[in-house]
This record gives C-alpha cells, sequence and structure tokens, in this order.
C-alpha cells in the first residue's frame, strides 16, 4: 500500500539549485497554495510556462529581487501540483530572503526529496524514475550520466513491467486452467506454456544482469593499495591520480592514514585507497594507521596486494579478509638489472611506477576483474534494493516452476508466481511501505 497522502496537502518551498554564489537562485514552490503565494509576491501570474520578467516584492512592498518567474499548472508539472518557480539573482542570501518571505506567507520548507517524492506519490515518475533522478545528479562519469539517463527515461521500469506483465499471463493460464478440477490437467503437454515458462526465464537473467552492471556503474569498484611499507603504495596512488596526493619519501610508515580518489576507467568509476604500510612492531601511530587498513579491507572489492620486487620483504604480513578479490602486484621492477630475476608468473603483474611500465595492464585486470560489462550499451542504473528484489522474484519463480515441471502442481505454481509479482511491486513502488519511501527519498538533495 501507498502511504496516505494527506500531509501533502501542505506547500512546501526549497532552493533548487546548489549553494553559494552563483548566476541564478531557483526556488521552487509546489503546493495547492502556490499560486496564492506567487499573486502576493508577483502580483498576476504569468502564461503557464513562459518565463516572465517581474519585481519580487515582500509584504511591505518593498522589492526583495528582480527576476524570472515561470509557472506549472497542476497536473502539468513536475510534482504533478501547481510548481511556480523563482529565479533569482545568485548568492545564498537572496535566495534565502525569498525563501522567508514565501514561508511567511504559509509555505514550510521542503525535506530532502520531497519534490521527488510528490512526483512518484501522484503517479508523475515511478519509484525507479526518481531513484535514477538522485543518481544522474551524482554521477561522475560519462557511462554513469547515460545509465542513469535509461533508467530516469523509463528503460528498467519497462522491463520490470514486461516481467510482471509474463508472470501475470502465466499466473491466469494456469489458475484458468485450475478452475476445471474435474479435468485432469497435463501441464507439461501445453508447449506453449513450457515457452512463455523460459522466455519468462530468459527475460530474468537478462534483466539481472543488467540490474548487476548498473549497480556497479553507479556504486564504482572499491579498490585497496596494500602492502609493507616502502612498497611503492604511495607512489601508485599519485601516479592513478595523477598530483601528489600521498606523501612520499624513503623513510617508512608515512602513510599513517587513508586517502581515496576517484579514477575514470572507461566509464566505470573506480575508487583507489592508499593506506598504511602494515609491517610488525609499528610504532603507535602506525598501529592505528594498520588497523584503520584492516578494517577497510572488509568494505573493499578489490585489493591491490603491492610488493617490492628489488628487496627481499615479504608479502606474507598482509592477511586479506577471505573471499576478497586480490591483484598481486610486484612494483619497482627498474631496479632489477637481471631480467632473470624477474618472477613469470601469470598471476602476478610487474611494473614500474618511476617509469610507468605495467599500469595499463594493472589497470585492465581491474576492469576484468569489476565483474562489468563493458561491451554493453544498453545499461541502466540500479540500486541494491533492486537487485535484491529481483533475486527474490526470481527465486519464486524458479521454484514455482519446480512445482508445476516436478510435481504437476499448478496451484503451488500460480502462488509463488503471485509471490514473485509482489517483489516486482517493490521495486517499481507499486508496493512500498512509509519506512521503505522515507529511506530512498532522504538520501535526496532538499530543493529535488
Amino acid at each position: 500500500m501507498l502511504p496516505e497522502k494527506s500531509y501533502i496537502e501542505d506547500t512546501i518551498v526549497a532552493c533548487a539549485t546548489g549553494g553559494g554564489i552563483g548566476g541564478i537562485n531557483v526556488i521552487r514552490v509546489s503546493g495547492i497554495d502556490a499560486e496564492i503565494i506567487a499573486k502576493k509576491i508577483i502580483g498576476d501570474l504569468p502564461a503557464p510556462r513562459i518565463a516572465t520578467y517581474r519585481k519580487f516584492r515582500n509584504k511591505k512592498n518593498e522589492i526583495i529581487d528582480i527576476g524570472l518567474i515561470i509557472f506549472f499548472p497542476s497536473p502539468n508539472s513536475f510534482t504533478g501540483e501547481s510548481v511556480v518557480e523563482f529565479h533569482s539573482h545568485g548568492g545564498p542570501l537572496l535566495g534565502e530572503l525569498l525563501i522567508d518571505e514565501i514561508v511567511g506567507l504559509g509555505a514550510r520548507s521542503a525535506e530532502p526529496g520531497e519534490f521527488s517524492k510528490r512526483a512518484f506519490l501522484n503517479n508523475k515518475i515511478d519509484l525507479i524514475q526518481a531513484e535514477a533522478l538522485a543518481d544522474l545528479i551524482s554521477c561522475v562519469t560519462t557511462k554513469s550520466v547515460k545509465a542513469a539517463v535509461q533508467s530516469l527515461s523509463g528503460t528498467f521500469s519497462g522491463l520490470i513491467f514486461e516481467l510482471n506483465t509474463k508472470l501475470t499471463k502465466l499466473r491466469l493460464f494456469v489458475e484458468a486452467a485450475i478452475d476445471f478440477p474435474e479435468e485432469e490437467i497435463d501441464f507439461l503437454s501445453d508447449q506453449e506454456l513450457i515457452t512463455n515458462i523460459e522466455l519468462c526465464q530468459e527475460l530474468f537473467k537478462s534483466t539481472l544482469d543488467g540490474a548487476t552492471s548498473g549497480e556497479i556503474l553507479r556504486n564504482g569498484v572499491q579498490v585497496a593499495i596494500v602492502g609493507p611499507p616502502n612498497a611503492g603504495k604511495s607512489s601508485l596512488f599519485n601516479h592513478l591520480a595523477k598530483s601528489d596526493k600521498a606523501i612520499v619519501t624513503d623513510a617508512p610508515g608515512t602513510t599513517r592514514d587513508i586517502l581515496k580518489i576517484t579514477v575514470d576507467i572507461d566509464g566505470l568509476q573506480v575508487i583507489f585507497y592508499d593506506t598504511a604500510g602494515i609491517r610488525d612492531n609499528p610504532d603507535e601511530i602506525e598501529a592505528e594507521g594498520i588497523k584503520r587498513t584492516k578494517k577497510l579491507l572488509e568494505t573493499m572489492d578489490i585489493a591491490i596486494l603491492i610488493n617490492d620486487i628489488s628487496t627481499n620483504s615479504s608479502e606474507n604480513i598482509v592477511i586479506l579478509p577471505s573471499g576478497l578479490s586480490c591483484l598481486h602486484v610486484n612494483n619497482k621492477i627498474d631496479l632489477i638489472n637481471n631480467k632473470n630475476e624477474m618472477p613469470d608468473e601469470d598471476e602476478k603483474i610487474n611494473i614500474s611506477v618511476k617509469l610507468n611500465i605495467g599500469i595499463d595492464e594493472l589497470l585492465l585486470r581491474i576492469k576484468k576483474l569489476s565483474n562489468y560489462d563493458f561491451s554493453s550499451d544498453g545499461v541502466f542504473s540500479a540500486r541494491t534494493r533492486h537487485i535484491k528484489a529481483l533475486e527474490r522474484s526470481y527465486d519464486h519463480f524458479l521454484l514455482g516452476k519446480e512445482h508445476l515441471l516436478t510435481h504437476k502442481a499448478g496451484e503451488l505454481f500460480a502462488e509463488e508466481l503471485r509471490i514473485a509479482s509482489e517483489a516486482l511491486g517493490e521495486i517499481t513502488g507499486k508496493l512500498s511501505s512509509d519506512d521503505l519511501l522515507g529511506k530512498i527519498f532522504s538520501e535526496f538533495c532538499i530543493g529535488k
């Protein structure tokens, strides 16, 4: 069930542009009193959807600012309510003065994501599209932008709708047959039914694959650079950052805290972490850095375990969490005079950060370990909750399929399909609790 709409009788206001000094402030007002409030500030309202030059006045008839106003009458607006946008000059003070005036006329400050939440509640967008809107704002690579736009335009929602349609048709077909209990039903003899089950299963798999890639694209890949002191962790980190983010010296234990950068690798956001060198008998500050490194590793997708091949240092001291993907890297190959001393092991990558040798191979290995499908052009943005709901839906579909094909239990098949459809409804918001909606929209910026 969707939440009650009583609270959206309020009229809300917020700045829809970023904070700080800029060219303009866009102050957005939405709700049943938006038109009344706007008239008190500018006089008569302009024609819908036409930017019109107006003076913005307070209760004392003093001019607050001069700018543009755009009126979007209900239901033809983003929220589905009457919306008025005041385009004032940039600067936080002007925006605050205008918002204070609007609040004084009966509006209230919007909560984070409340404009998008109202658009969802008024059926202007579904939950996937609302989340894609938030993703679009925070994108850091071109591919992630394209993926968010795909979801915003309805690509992901369309797949969920298609899946749900197939599940419903299968369920209706079986339930219709069950309505005639006096006849013996041989579901397995109906080739059309079997074909439709297989087509539904294929769509589940392709949608899950796309959602998995979309989640990777949205969240990025977390990579920790670990190893003993002086192995070249900070040098590699600086090389990837293309600047001196980390201090590099010959003295061991220079890195005491965790540093972080984001790198765009062929459209994939990869977040690298420079960590404290791990060794026996560290001093007190180093020990804290090592403790933080070990805690960080528990949240990583990939670890780069880097070793100085020019010394006899051992990498055995670094113990990685079970199941963590690891790339073993030998650094400083430029210091090896005898090429026969170079290890020839496929699983290890030989590099020289100083001479930029082997870095491309390292990045290629990271791409392979990311599990992201770089060849796909149709990826849409997705979130962990989407994938979990999809997996749950798919599990119930497979269980129902087993009931039907193994035990010829049509009733159980239909029931599992019903549960599978409910899980899909959670993705688009057809079946969403207040708690879920509150959590999702609380992550949005105010004014969106």
